[in-house]
């Protein structure tokens, strides 16, 4: 196993996530014990010390399943984290209670690492709400041992990052975000990065493999990779990527099963990282697999300047590429949910006059149009 520097203690580079733990026939709630004892029991045997739960993974069942499992190991021997929930409107004003509740479904005495789950534009308001007091609670715990490590973790907008990091970024030991070679320019991963790393923060890594959408490409896609690395796999490739980023001191995988957690301890048993030439290639394949659907919006504004709506058009469009891309998924309705509904796509009202200015000739009205349709779909 590889181990990463952070501060005073080594970190195994990759972290078992528990969102996408095995379960049984009931469902995501229903976590397989055994299935998930005998990963756990692998994972320690191959160096893995590091565990990532939270209160809302498998319907606010996986904490308690790692806390039934990891008491049988030396609290010493792992690295525990979990999150607040902040993107729970019934919670957010519950800082104290859940976090007393969460150790005590963890069954242990305190956090190792401890998050700012989510941050995004839903949510924004109530983390920085002082009245609320999420971050001064968070703070006394780190105080008194309760949280070795606080961070963040995000899949909002930049704007909304530079809002949090503006506010507590003096306090964040860590980041962790959506990092995988689609999207370091899809999702702008790579500009995320760079605002984290500009306050010194090291980078977490969720979804490497992009919730599997990356574990398999065409047949054409492969072969170009194949014939860089005869040997590697299609998830090879994307770990090795992110042992490319120096920023990267932790990778969390959600694995499912046991060849998952045998196969990417294998990869993590020796570092690989990309070469240039094998970089451009996986990026070049990302902008064909992106370019099937994804609109060609390259945020100059001129629509901005001329939509009477004074909706933020290229951010829209952002979102649209990703949720036709990921076949839905929940980064678009968490964003447009933050909206008021004179900024939302159903506000366009069809003048043209953007698509008259845009140098790509996008059809934004019609993107508007299927956009509303399909999120009330």
């Amino acid at each position: 196993m590889i181990y990463n520097q952070f501060q005073d203690i080594k970190l195994s580079a990759l972290g078992m996530g528990c969102m996408r733990l095995p379960v049984g026939e009931g469902g995501n709630s229903d976590i397989d014990m055994n299935a998930t004892r005998e990963m756990v029991a692998y994972a320690f045997e191959h160096g893995i010390n590091y565990f990532d739960t939270a209160w809302g993974y498998h319907s606010g069942q996986s904490e308690l399943a790692m806390g039934e499992i990891l008491k049988d190991y030396p609290r010493d021997s792992f690295y525990l984290a979990s999150k607040f929930p902040g993107y729970d409107s019934s919670l957010i004003g519950k800082v104290e209670e859940v976090f007393e509740r969460q150790l005590e479904k963890c069954r242990v005495e305190y956090f190792d690492f401890y998050l700012f789950h989510n941050v995004c534009e839903s949510n924004i308001d109530g983390y920085l709400d002082e009245s609320l007091g999420i971050h001064k609670y968070l703070m006394e715990q780190k105080k008194n041992g309760r949280i070795r490590h606080l961070g963040f973790s995000t899949h909002g907008s930049m704007e909304t990052m530079k809002r949090f990091l503006n506010a507590y970024g003096k306090d964040m030991e860590f980041c962790q975000l959506q990092i995988n070679w689609l999207d370091w320019d899809f999702q702008r991963a790579k500009e995320k990065v760079e605002l984290v790393s500009s306050y010194d923060i090291p980078i977490w890594v969720m979804e490497p493999v992009r919730g599997g959408k990356l574990a398999s490409l065409s047949p054409e896609h492969e072969q170009r990779l194949k014939a860089l690395r005869p040997d590697a796999t299609v998830v090879e490739w994307a770990f090795r990527f992110l042992q490319s980023l120096p920023e990267v001191k932790m990778t969390l995988s959600g694995m499912s099963n046991f060849e998952q957690i045998k196969q990417n301890i294998d990869t993590y048993s020796s570092s690989k990282p990309l070469t240039g030439k094998e970089t451009d290639e996986l990026f070049a394949i990302a902008a064909e697999m992106t370019a099937k659907t994804a609109l060609p919006c390259t945020s100059c504004r001129y629509c901005t300047e001329h939509c009477p709506q004074e909706l933020d058009i290229p951010r829209l469009i952002e979102l649209y590429n990703e949720h036709i891309y990921s076949g839905g998924g929940f980064i678009a309705p968490m964003a447009l949910g933050a909206l008021s509904e004179d900024k939302k796509p159903s506000a366009c009202i069809g003048c043209r006059s953007c698509e008259e200015v845009c140098p790509q000739n996008i059809k934004i009205s019609e993107m508007m149009a299927d956009f509303s349709s399909k999120l009330k779909g």
